[in-house]
C-alpha cells in the first residue's frame, strides 16, 4: 500500500472519495462531476491516494481475514461460556472424555512429551512446543467438558501461542474442570512412537502429568507402544497419543 494509506479506514475513506458519480460531460475529461479541474480535486483531497486494484484486494483482504479472526475467537470463546454454564448447572457425577493427538517429526527439533525433552534426532513439527501428550490430554478434559477442541480454544495461527510450553494449555484446562465443579477421577494415557524408548523418562513423564492436572498417582496412568514399523509412526516420521480420562463432581 502507498505509505500515506496508514489504515483500513483510509483505505475505505480513499475508496468512497474515488467512488463519486460521474456526469457525462465530466465522464468526457475523466473528472468527478463535482470537480472542475485536476487541480480542484487535488485540492478537495490532499490525501488522496490512487490503489492498483491488487493493492485494494490485498487491503480489503488483510482486513476481512483479521475480523473473520475475531470474530471466530470470540465466537469460540461464547460457546465455551455457555457450555460450561451448561456443565455446571446439569451437575453429572461423572463425565468421560477421549483426547487423540498426531504429530509429524523432523530433523532438528526438539522432542518434548510430558514436558521432558528426549533426546533424539527429530521433534514434533508444531506452532506450539508440540508435546503430543499434553495436547492429547487437554483435548480429553475439553471433551469431558463437551467444550471446543483444543485447537479452537489455541489457535495455531495465533502469534501468541508460537513456540509456548504445553503446559500453558494444561493449566487452563485444569482450570476450567475446576470452575465446572470437576476434579481428576482417572485417567490413561497411550503414547504411541517408535523412537525412542520412553521407558527410562515414565517415571519423569507421570510427575509432571500429576503435577498439572493436581491429581494423585495413582490415577494417572503412563503407558507407551511401538507401532510395529507400520505406517508413518512405525517409520519414525510422526508420534500419536489416545487418552482417556473421567472427571469426577467434586
Amino acid at each position: 500500500l502507498p505509505s500515506n494509506v496508514q489504515s483500513n479506514t483510509d483505505v475505505c475513506r480513499t475508496m468512497a472519495t474515488l467512488s463519486v458519480a460521474f456526469s457525462p460531460a465530466a465522464a468526457a475529461a475523466g473528472l468527478p462531476s463535482n470537480v472542475s479541474s485536476a487541480r480542484s480535486l487535488t485540492s478537495r483531497a490532499p490525501r488522496l491516494v490512487t490503489l492498483s486494484p491488487s493493492a485494494t484486494r490485498a487491503a480489503f483482504a488483510s482486513s476481512a481475514k483479521t475480523q473473520t479472526r475475531r470474530a471466530v475467537t470470540m465466537s469460540t470463546t461464547t460457546t465455551a461460556e455457555a457450555q460450561l454454564e451448561k456443565v455446571i448447572s446439569l451437575a453429572l457425577p461423572m463425565r468421560v472424555g477421549h483426547g487423540f493427538d498426531l504429530h509429524r517429526l523432523e530433523p532438528g527439533l526438539p522432542f518434548i512429551i510430558g514436558g521432558v525433552n528426549l533426546e533424539h534426532d527429530r521433534g514434533c513439527a508444531a506452532h506450539s512446543d508440540g508435546d503430543v501428550l499434553m495436547h492429547c490430554i487437554v483435548d480429553s478434559i475439553l471433551g469431558a467438558l463437551g467444550l471446543p477442541d483444543i485447537g479452537q480454544i489455541f489457535p495455531d495461527n495465533d502469534p501468541k501461542w508460537k513456540g509456548c510450553s504445553s503446559d500453558v494449555f494444561m493449566r487452563e484446562a485444569v482450570r476450567l474442570m475446576k470452575e465446572a465443579g470437576y476434579t481428576i477421577g482417572n485417567m490413561d494415557s497411550t503414547i504411541i512412537l517408535q523412537k525412542p524408548k520412553l521407558s527410562p523418562h515414565k517415571e519423569a513423564i507421570k510427575e509432571n502429568i500429576c503435577e498439572l492436572l493436581e491429581a494423585d498417582p495413582s490415577v494417572i496412568n503412563i503407558k507407551a507402544k511401538t507401532h510395529e514399523k507400520v505406517d508413518s509412526i512405525g517409520e519414525n516420521r510422526s508420534v500419536a497419543c489416545h487418552t482417556v480420562v473421567m472427571l469426577m463432581k467434586v
